[in-house]
């Protein structure tokens, strides 16, 4: 059964992993700041950790554009939860694949692994992550060939709604593709949960 907890701040929203049902404490997380990497800013990334350690989880941390494919394995086989984080969705796809995370994760979380995404790591898990080429510069993946997702659900994360500084871009992105996918618009205090197949929006 799924578990999935997709955010677009977590920070702002961590308060809510109470809706996955599960006594998180002690338990080991691995954390995945890849996605950052190409950002200047990355506060964001730090909060995040900080908010898994309230909880009592073990933060472990797994930055696959630099790990060797045996310590990526090992990781995310040995860790309860994973958390994939914010920050350029084009390169965070890149290097999910090159790494060979990109099939473990989608494996991991059809047998049940609890995900919790932030944002880019949120988006990921779509179909296809073209739909979000006003959010992200696709140029910092220059060897990603296509754009498929993890297609780990079957929507499309749209984050940030009305939420600076992505209010633009995030409309861009509702108006281009509202009619032709199956969009899940969040705000910054907003979640989509699933405990199985089904999706809802929790709000903070």
């Amino acid at each position: 059964m799924k578990k999935l907890f997709l955010s677009a701040s977590f920070e702002e929203t961590a308060s809510l992993l109470h809706t996955l049902g599960e006594d998180l404490a002690g338990r080991r997380v691995t954390f995945i700041p890849t996605a950052s990497v190409t950002e200047s800013y990355d506060a964001y990334v730090h909060a995040g950790r900080q908010a898994l350690e309230q909880w009592g989880l073990i933060v472990e941390d797994l930055e696959v554009s630099t790990a060797a494919p045996e310590e990526v394995t090992n990781k995310l086989e040995q860790s309860d939860l994973i958390y994939v984080s914010g920050g350029n969705t084009f390169f965070l796809l890149q290097e999910l694949r090159r790494s060979g995370a990109e099939s473990l994760i989608r494996a991991h979380i059809q047998a049940g692994k609890i995900y919790i995404g932030e944002s880019a790591g949120s988006i990921i898990l779509a179909p296809d992550i073209a739909y979000v080429k006003a959010m992200d510069d696709c140029a910092a993946a220059p060897d990603l060939s296509d754009y498929r997702g993890l297609n780990a659900v079957d929507f499309y994360p749209v984050p940030h709604v009305g939420c600076f500084p992505f209010v633009e871009s995030a409309a861009q992105v509702i108006a281009e593709y509202e009619s032709t996918l199956s969009l899940v618009p969040i705000t910054n205090a907003q979640v989509i949960v699933m405990n199985g197949e089904q999706h809802r929006i929790v709000e903070v």
